[in-house]
């Protein structure tokens, strides 16, 4: 697996795959993300200091993502992203959270911030239709409304490409993500090991109704490949 990446579109930014202590949900159906963890937090620290080295600070912002929350992540690493943020002048720091995980954050930010360190965060919410996301997805987000989100998370994920979602939903999400948020990235769901499968009937009404609306949109990454580790492929280089 490659674990780090560069986006050079729109939000230029170094990206790195961490590995955690794994997701504490792992109950939403259409992933199987959550099998990358190890409890094993001396050899998760071992990977991820090796990853963490190839940072350059080319574009001076940082995204780190793992399986679960930044809070999954070992003290050991979280002090490495630290050092090497110093070390590499980056002033930008991009990091996932899952809804139950906010009450961290706080704590988070104001770290970073005391090193001079930008921290924003990231949330998937898939969809901002309460129930298809609870009770089709189940996501595990209480029925949050996008007000109570913006609370805590900068920017959010969408997921696209699943039986039940229409045009209309899709160019909904969006604009309710535009609205509240500072970016939205969309992925497309792709065929794992999880129930869910994509559909290409939804697929196309994506491809041919909201993507040429969308995709020049400064605001928004749309991703159409993807790396190993589902970030990566920027639907403006299309």
């Amino acid at each position: 697996m490659d674990r780090y990446s560069m986006i050079t579109e729109k939000n230029p930014r170094e990206i790195l795959l961490l590995r955690g202590s794994g997701c504490k949900w792992r109950k939403c159906r259409f992933c199987d993300y959550h099998l990358d963890f190890s409890k094993d937090e001396a050899a998760n620290f071992r990977l991820n200091k090796k990853e963490l080295e190839k940072i350059t600070g080319c574009f001076g912002v940082l995204e780190v993502i793992n399986s679960g929350s930044f809070c999954d992540l070992d003290e050991k690493t979280v002090a490495e992203i630290q050092r090497v943020c110093g070390s590499k002048t980056i002033r930008r720091l991009h990091i996932e959270c899952h809804w139950r995980d906010r009450e961290t954050l706080p704590a988070i930010r104001e770290r970073f911030a005391r090193k001079g360190i930008q921290v924003i965060v990231k949330m998937g919410v898939e969809t901002f239709d309460p129930e298809f996301r609870e009770q089709t997805l189940v996501k595990g987000m209480e029925y949050a409304e996008p007000e109570a989100i913006a609370k805590h998370a900068d920017e959010v994920c969408l997921l696209f490409g699943l039986e039940g979602q229409t045009a209309a939903s899709m160019r909904k999400d969006v604009e309710i993500g535009l609205r509240w948020f500072q970016r939205v990235c969309v992925n497309l769901m792709t065929k794992n090991s999880s129930p869910m499968e994509p559909d290409q009937k939804v697929m196309q009404r994506f491809m041919e109704e909201i993507y040429p609306n969308y995709r020049n949109n400064g605001r928004m990454d749309i991703l159409l490949e993807n790396t190993d580790f589902g970030v990566g492929g920027d639907g403006d280089d299309k």
